[in-house]
């Protein structure tokens, strides 16, 4: 299914994969156990599946995009929860997807959930988005690195992202030196 977003996305190629190991490594980090470390893996490996349900010129579009634009990106949470929640999965992956994209303060989308209200699993998958988003390449710009993306994540702690989440993120790449594979 992954396959399926980065053959009308090849600057989002490896995206999924690169999430859905970070998330896995983060859920490690905090001690999460086996059976939850392995429905994160699944959820990051498809948290970005409902963007085949947006035109590829925009996720492709080497400009800034417009609001519209953007709005229509929003859509992709929910569009993926809508493929997703009728196979029976033993854990909520189609939750997991869906909140991919909230945020720890309410400002997130496409339900404004806010804290605990969150899956634990989509705080940890909204993190690993970011960092791997933010480090790698885009049509629209150069990836930033690594540095500038912990760093962003650092400065969103409690606003944004779940402290806990990007507390063992941080400890991944400063103590255990944890890298993308490519």
């Amino acid at each position: 299914m992954a396959g399926l977003v980065e053959m009308r996305d090849p600057y989002t190629a490896g995206h999924q994969v690169r999430v859905a190991d970070l998330a896995v490594a983060i859920a490690k980090q905090m001690g999460l156990p086996e059976e939850q470390v392995h429905a994160i893996h699944l959820a990051g490996t498809v948290h970005d599946l409902g963007k085949i349900k947006i035109p590829a010129e925009i996720l492709s579009k080497p400009g800034k995009i417009t609001d519209l634009e953007f709005g229509l990106i929003k859509v992709h949470p929910q569009a993926g929860y809508d493929i997703l929640k009728g196979i029976n999965f033993p854990w909520p992956i189609a939750l997991m997807v869906l909140q991919h994209h909230e945020r720890f303060d309410g400002s997130g989308y496409p339900q404004g959930l806010k804290g605990e209200a969150i899956l634990l699993e989509a705080r940890i998958l909204g993190v690993a988005d970011m960092v791997e988003a933010m480090s790698s390449h885009r049509p629209y710009r150069p990836g930033l690195g690594i540095e500038i993306a912990l760093a962003e994540i650092t400065k969103q702690r409690g606003i944004y992202f779940d402290p806990q989440v990007v507390d063992a993120c941080l400890a991944l790449f400063c103590e255990q030196h944890y890298s993308f594979r490519i």
